[in-house]
């Protein structure tokens, strides 16, 4: 049996959480074309019996710091390169190259690498090869792998390569396990997630999501949530004229949240203002941050 933890690692918006999704076959991180739309570590296992289990972690996009909230996230990042047994370097192959190498080098990782290069179905492959001959002069990593983690395309050969790499040793979650993390914290990324698909600028980034309720009834689940905001100007634009807004994200929250929960349920969404919570200590304790 082998086993052990698969950290991922890499710039905002390189596919780590598609890839991460792609490779366990279940949506265990919510995906958007904007930056930065994982906030925490998200644990994710793959098993198979008696073979192997691979915990798989998605980590937020490694950025400078601006507020104590990106400083969080990039805890999280700290603490994921402290527990790795095999890092996944996910690099944008259509992106700025020299940039990803940077980032990976600063990592100064003491653990197995395997770079990932990923979006090669944008290439063409003369591109990919030389993106591929660019990597390999720049550090030693075990294996440079090109896949397209929104096509499933060569995931078999990386997770091969995964599982060759990994340490023997018995399985740390029971079988039938997904995850570490509770329910109502995908369903606070579900409600996060739709956020990003219907606003634009800054106010996905100024966003925060609490789930205050979640009881289980005989016929459905009663979700009441708040969605946290840092001016009165972004509720006003997350409510919409008449309540519109507020009105469309909660029916695309409800339906992906029935999808993940495979039960009715019932979703209430409040609107709440709380200045520069980004920087508080207090609040992002509040809110799981």
């Amino acid at each position: 049996m082998k086993s052990g933890f698969v950290n991922i690692f890499g710039k905002p918006n390189a596919g780590k959480s598609t890839l991460l999704n792609a490779l366990v076959g279940e949506k265990m991180a919510i995906v958007s074309s904007k930056v930065q739309t994982t906030r925490h570590r998200i644990k994710a296992f793959l098993t198979k019996p008696g073979e192997y289990q691979v915990i798989f972690s998605d980590t937020p996009g490694i950025i400078e710091p601006k507020y104590k909230l990106h400083e969080r996230m990039m805890q999280s990042v700290k603490s994921a390169l402290e527990d790795a047994d095999i890092a996944l370097l996910i690099a944008d192959a259509t992106k700025d190259l020299d940039e990803a190498k940077e980032i990976f080098q600063s990592l100064r990782l003491k653990v197995p690498s395997i770079l990932v290069l990923n979006k090669v179905d944008k290439l063409k492959p003369a591109q990919v090869e030389a993106a591929m001959e660019n990597f390999k002069q720049s550090a030693s990593y075990k294996k440079i792998i090109p896949v397209s983690a929104l096509k499933h395309s060569n995931l078999n050969e990386l997770l091969s390569t995964i599982i060759e790499l990994l340490p023997e040793g018995e399985a740390f979650y029971d079988e039938d396990e997904l995850t570490d993390l509770p329910t109502k914290f995908f369903v606070s990324e579900i409600i996060r997630e739709k956020v990003y698909e219907l606003f634009s600028e800054e106010i996905p980034y100024q966003t925060a999501v609490i789930i205050n309720e979640y009881k289980e009834k005989e016929s459905l689940i009663k979700i009441q949530a708040d969605i946290i905001v840092q001016r009165e100007s972004q509720k006003a634009i997350l409510l919409g004229e008449g309540g519109k807004m507020i009105k469309k994200l909660g029916t695309l929250a409800r339906t992906e949240i029935e999808n993940f929960l495979q039960q009715k349920i019932f979703l209430q969404l409040f609107i709440k203002v709380k200045p520069k919570w980004r920087d508080n200590d207090l609040k992002l304790r509040e809110y799981g941050y």
